[in-house]
């Protein structure tokens, strides 16, 4: 992660920048319509709110969450590369610059892959459910008590597993994301109980460090809010739990998942090194999932 942290402090930046905005943002359109709803009227209180609210939700879908994604492959870029060869770009390149080379030349897979996440978390959580509980992977006595919570846990370790997949297209690099991208998921399917194993404690890791994060940033909100007059309290509170929110998600998207994605794209990457394709693997992904095999045809 240390060898990254350029990287990472470009993507806080970014993640922070966004932050700022939308917390100005929220101010402006809640600010505004409290403003409004006092002095003038509740009714043109909400008609200033919604289209706050709604032109704010259309630039996070189209615009913000691209941007972000783009940003994050770049950084997954450096991670596989150093991963992968040991290095994080080439002599006199910075980082960031290397992932933004990366991306801008794959930016047709990186664009596909940008829509693909759903898809590839769709099969994921698929194939799980196929597989026996995952109390039965792990040598724990008395595990079988929560296996509901295990099962959702590894659920949603796919969130993780998307990024391997992107991992290793951008490791094979040969310009056709759907044939990388089925070949990435059997090779999590080859190996789904290691790998496994590994998420199922990463993801709760990082939950308890997230927990952590968020609680700091709760206390120094609270504290902020007591500072404030009485009368403005109630609307400053709403204000600093979702700023406390929002900077809580840029610090654990820059550095504490990227911390534990690593531990994932070593497993993974180790784990298929001269590892050839079971295709026996590949028929049975194409029979659970056969829109993957049309689309990777095509």
């Amino acid at each position: 992660m240390m060898r990254s942290l350029p990287y990472a402090m470009v993507r806080l930046a970014t993640l922070l920048g966004s932050a700022l905005l939308w917390s100005l943002w929220l101010v402006i359109a809640v600010g505004g319509a409290a403003w409004i709803g006092i002095h003038v009227s509740t009714t043109l209180g909400v008609v200033w709110l919604m289209p706050w609210l709604a032109a704010g939700g259309w630039i996070w879908g189209t615009i913000l969450r691209y941007t972000l994604h783009l940003v994050a492959c770049g950084h997954v870029a450096v991670l596989t590369r150093l991963i992968t060869e040991g290095t994080t770009g080439e002599p006199n390149e910075s980082q960031f610059s290397y992932g933004r080379r990366i991306v801008k030349s794959s930016i047709g897979e990186i664009t596909v892959l940008f829509g693909f996440q759903a898809f590839v978390r769709g099969v994921l959580n698929a194939f799980h459910e196929t597989l026996d509980t995952i109390s039965e992977m792990l040598p724990i006595r008395g595990l079988r008590a929560v296996t509901s919570v295990i099962d959702s846990i590894a659920k949603a370790a796919t969130r993780y597993l998307d990024k391997v997949v992107l991992s290793y297209t951008l490791a094979r690099n040969d310009g056709d994301p759907w044939q990388s991208a089925h070949d990435g998921i059997v090779y999590y399917c080859q190996n789904a109980k290691d790998i496994l194993k590994t998420s199922v404690w990463i993801l709760v890791m990082e939950r308890a460090v997230s927990l952590l994060l968020f609680l700091s940033l709760f206390i120094v909100a609270v504290t902020a809010v007591a500072t404030l007059p009485e009368a403005a309290r109630e609307m400053g509170a709403g204000v600093a739990v979702v700023i406390a929110v929002l900077f809580a998600m840029a610090i654990r998207a820059a550095f504490i998942k990227p911390l534990f994605l690593i531990s994932m794209l070593v497993r993974f990457h180790t784990l298929i090194e001269e590892q050839p394709i079971n295709m026996q693997w590949s028929h049975y992904l194409d029979q659970l999932s056969p829109d993957l095999g049309r689309k990777r045809s095509t």
